[in-house]
């Protein structure tokens, strides 16, 4: 322990709350597709007129929610694989292996299962508490429960977070679909059977 941290000043109740909420925002956000969030948190302040909406921002930052939130359900139903060459082929999950399949590989292992549709819904109720408790979002369609819930506002996104990484604890995602990083799921069939 550096004397720097020794010595550092008490953080207020405000500051720990604070940085409990944007801790698990950011531990939130790593549950969700990478590409999804990014196109939320850029449009988002645009569309909502940075929380200052009239009728078209809130139909517009409307359709952008609804558009990110079936991107994170879509994407939990992709996976990809390496063909002989090397190259990375990103497919559907289905009944009967991955679509478009491949002629010269087995992709029966890719078939959809349970965690999928777990991992589906918990990805949608994710995304929904961060784009809903994002700040614009909360100023343009409900500003008054800015200042009346700001402990719901602050003991959300740790308990949804809690809650889904048990969830994706006991349904582990094997599936390395389009829009997570790379490090997340596999790459090879073998690898990914259940």
């Amino acid at each position: 322990m550096s004397s720097k941290s020794r010595y550092a000043p008490p953080r207020t109740a405000t500051q720990t709350i604070t940085q409990a909420t944007l801790n698990g925002l950011a531990n939130l956000i790593k549950l969700l597709p990478t590409g999804t969030v990014f196109l939320f948190q850029f449009l988002n302040p645009v569309l909502t007129n940075n929380g200052h909406c009239d009728i078209v921002n809130k139909y517009l930052s409307s359709i952008l929610i609804v558009v990110c939130a079936f991107s994170c359900c879509f994407a939990s139903f992709t996976d990809s694989y390496i063909d002989s060459q090397g190259n990375t082929h990103y497919g559907i999950a289905t009944n009967k292996g991955l679509w478009p399949s491949s002629p010269t590989q087995d992709l029966s292992s890719y078939k959809l299962r349970l965690g999928d549709f777990v991992h589906a819904f918990f990805a949608l109720i994710v995304f929904v508490v961060v784009a809903l408790l994002d700040p614009n979002t909360v100023a343009c369609f409900y500003p008054s429960f800015q200042s009346a819930q700001q402990a719901l506002l602050m003991a959300l996104p740790p308990a949804i977070g809690a809650a889904s990484s048990f969830i994706f604890i006991v349904f582990p995602n094997n599936r390395h679909g389009i829009g997570y990083p790379s490090g997340q799921g596999s790459t090879t069939p073998s690898s990914d059977s259940d």
